[in-house]
């Protein structure tokens, strides 16, 4: 189906323009000087601390971009954003673990990072995998090293690199990543500039390092509207759209042709706490950034399920259910968040688990309806009258339940009330959710890497933490 539109096409025309005009005459803030230098080669000029852009800079360096970028999965699977496609992957980062059984929260340990990597291969409708936890046992340093080293090993599914902070860190991806087969091209790295407008030096050394290496830049700006950009959504994404395009503008100068994911993380402030807010505006946040990403031609990742809720309760389903829906309608290449709760900073199994049929039924929602002759199913209908006024024998309705005309779930309550009353255990999709996240890390096995694989990465994060880890 067509996307939906919720900007005018002179909406985002005039969202593009205020971008060009941020970046050429208000600047963002760069004190990185080896980038500065090859900026400043490139015709930017300084204002004060800010450096600015030309338009005609910005626009030659989109132009340059790979926009369409493949990730593949060591079992062969590509994902080719920008194709027309939709994917989706797990929130990415998550500091806590939430048990769903018993309602309480935990840190999460290297042990998190392994089983969710496991949970989320074992799920058909997570289609690339992020290493989704922040493990607290691990020297600091090198946390997203151990992220990616801890992830590689137990999907086969594409893998997406870890957010990144420091240009050290793109040399050990990238090697860690050609253990396994994956090219540079075929490697997506993240850094989250500084709103508002600021391009901290490990950003700025960490971008050209990542052009460099050829890597997929996946950016990921992160304003809170109302907080760290302006408290009106366009506003915002015009701002997002201004730090993403910076770090575009430094990768292509330092390797055209590079791919890039347009990608955006705004949130609104939530003004009773402080916090970001996870309500539909989010959505409507997500949308946006879709349409405008698409103006530029690129491939766009933006939040997907995103919630404020800290249990599986009504505010987690309706919050999650409206901020993937509405990017998906919106044409999103790439939706974020499978098993996110507490804004990003806690994640569940048994949420993977609920995300991975919510996904399906978004989907079927994104494919809309077709009335062509075989859906219109005149003659079946004519037949069913003329016989047995009864369309369960009729191979036209197998055909089109296996065709996934019904997104059927596994998980919900589709019983009577005394089906459901006369069970020994009254169970809600939740408590089946935590089951089956259970039944995934019993049962599932994942292909395992060589065991000269392992010893390499192995030999990779040793060199990292000799380089890295500042001595105590």
């Amino acid at each position: 189906m067509e996307p939906l539109k919720f900007l005018s096409d002179n909406d985002v025309k005039a969202m593009h323009e205020a971008t060009l005009h941020i970046m050429s005459e208000v600047g963002l803030i760069w004190t990185h000087q080896p980038s500065l230098d090859i900026l400043l080669g490139a015709g930017c000029t300084m204002k004060g601390n800010r450096v600015c852009m030309p338009p005609d800079l910005v626009m030659d360096c989109v132009a340059k971009a790979n926009k369409r970028p493949k990730i593949r999965g060591r079992n062969g699977s590509v994902n080719e954003l920008g194709g027309g496609n939709l994917y989706f992957h797990n929130l990415g980062g998550a500091r806590d673990v939430f048990d769903a059984k018993t309602g309480t929260r935990r840190i999460a340990t290297d042990q998190d990072v392994i089983d969710a990597t496991r949970v989320l291969d074992a799920l058909p409708n997570c289609h690339t995998v992020t290493p989704f936890f922040t493990p607290q046992d691990v020297p600091g340093e090198l946390m997203s090293l151990f992220m990616y080293r801890h992830s590689l090993p137990y999907t086969t599914k594409p893998l997406q690199g870890p957010g990144i902070q420091f240009a050290e860190e793109v040399k050990y991806a990238v090697e860690m990543a050609q253990v396994v087969g994956t090219p540079p091209e075929e490697l997506t790295l993240s850094l989250s500039p500084v709103s508002p407008l600021t391009i901290h030096d490990p950003a700025a050394a960490a971008i050209v390092e990542m052009a460099k290496a050829g890597v997929i830049c996946s950016n990921l700006p992160a304003p809170t509207g109302g907080a760290t950009s302006p408290m009106t959504i366009t506003g915002s994404l015009v701002q997002q759209s201004a730090e993403t395009l910076a770090l575009v503008v430094l990768a292509q100068i330092v390797n055209p042709g590079c791919g890039v994911v347009y990608c955006g993380r705004l949130g609104m402030l939530e003004p009773r706490t402080g916090l970001i807010w996870g309500g539909v505006e989010l959505g409507l946040s997500s949308a946006g950034t879709v349409q405008l990403g698409h103006y530029y031609g690129f491939s766009v990742n933006v939040y997907g399920f995103s919630t404020n809720a800290h249990t599986l309760d009504a505010q987690n389903a309706f919050e999650r259910g409206l901020n993937a829906t509405i990017p998906a309608l919106a044409g999103a290449d790439e939706l974020s968040g499978i098993g996110e709760m507490e804004a990003g900073v806690m994640g569940s199994y048994a949420q993977m688990v609920l995300d991975n049929e919510l996904v399906g039924s978004v989907m079927r929602l994104r494919s809309g309806l077709s009335a062509d002759v075989e859906h219109l199913a005149v003659d079946i209908i004519g037949n069913v009258m003329d016989g047995t006024r009864n369309y369960l024998g009729q191979k036209h309705t197998l055909k089109h339940l296996r065709a996934g005309e019904l997104a059927l779930t596994k998980l919900a309550e589709r019983n009577s009330w005394e089906t459901w009353e006369g069970k020994l255990e009254r169970k809600q999709m939740a408590d089946y959710a935590a089951e089956e996240a259970e039944r995934i890390l019993r049962d599932h096995q994942v292909p395992p890497l060589e065991p000269q694989q392992e010893k390499e990465l192995d030999r990779i994060m040793a060199a990292a933490e000799k380089e890295m880890v500042k001595k105590r």
